[in-house]
């Protein structure tokens, strides 16, 4: 319960540090967090869309709903439980704003490398036992990736720093790509989130919250 309690007040700085952070002069702050979340699991996200920093959290939107879908199909969980038991971090942390063509802008090698800190500090402070990352960017930060078919629908262990711990990537649930709803990306996203569904501390997650 100690040791509990410790984890939770640096986890609580933590976010405290993280929400007046300015480090990036082309990204579009506030940095959106989903809060001091203390969990085993991180998902992990790759920036902000525009409509996260006005609503203050991250999968606001239209990826959102997509998202917590996919829990609530397959792992019978709602928003508010997916919110309240895993902790959200993003590669990330600011909206980057647009790119030519009216998409989002995609984060520069220098931002990511500004923004990693975060994500290092939270992977030491929570010490996961699963960490989802979502879309091409996210899945990047932990394991090398070509195509999405080669890596979606499986279970990673991966050790860093001395920690050991389990990827599950996901493709991101943005509706620019039909990837997860045609195959093979739609039957190898369901693989993915049965395994999800699956690990001991989503299953934890699950059993406590009936």
């Amino acid at each position: 319960m100690i040791a509990a309690s410790r984890r939770q007040a640096r986890l609580d700085q933590h976010v405290a540090n993280l929400l007046p952070c300015r480090r990036c002069p082309r990204m579009n702050p506030p940095p959106v967090s989903g809060g001091p979340v203390l969990s085993r699991v991180i998902l992990v996200g790759q920036a902000p869309g525009v409509k996260e920093p006005i609503l203050a959290r991250p999968f606001a939107w239209t990826a959102g709903r997509t998202l917590f879908s996919w829990f609530s199909d397959f792992c019978g969980m709602t928003e508010a439980l997916v919110r309240s038991q895993i902790y959200f971090a993003a590669v990330c942390r600011c909206f980057p704003g647009k790119n030519s063509a009216g998409g989002d802008r995609v984060p520069s090698p220098e931002e990511i490398r500004n923004c990693r800190s975060w994500l290092m500090d939270e992977m030491q402070i929570l010490r996961p036992r699963l960490v989802i990352p979502v879309g091409k960017l996210a899945i990047a930060q932990f394991v090398t990736i070509g195509k999405l078919d080669g890596t979606i629908g499986r279970r990673f262990s991966i050790r860093r720093d001395g920690h050991a711990f389990d990827l599950i990537p996901l493709p991101h649930p943005s509706g620019a790509s039909p990837w997860h709803r045609i195959p093979p990306g739609k039957d190898l996203l369901g693989k993915a989130m049965r395994l999800i569904a699956r690990h001991p501390e989503i299953r934890k997650m699950i059993t406590d919250s009936n």
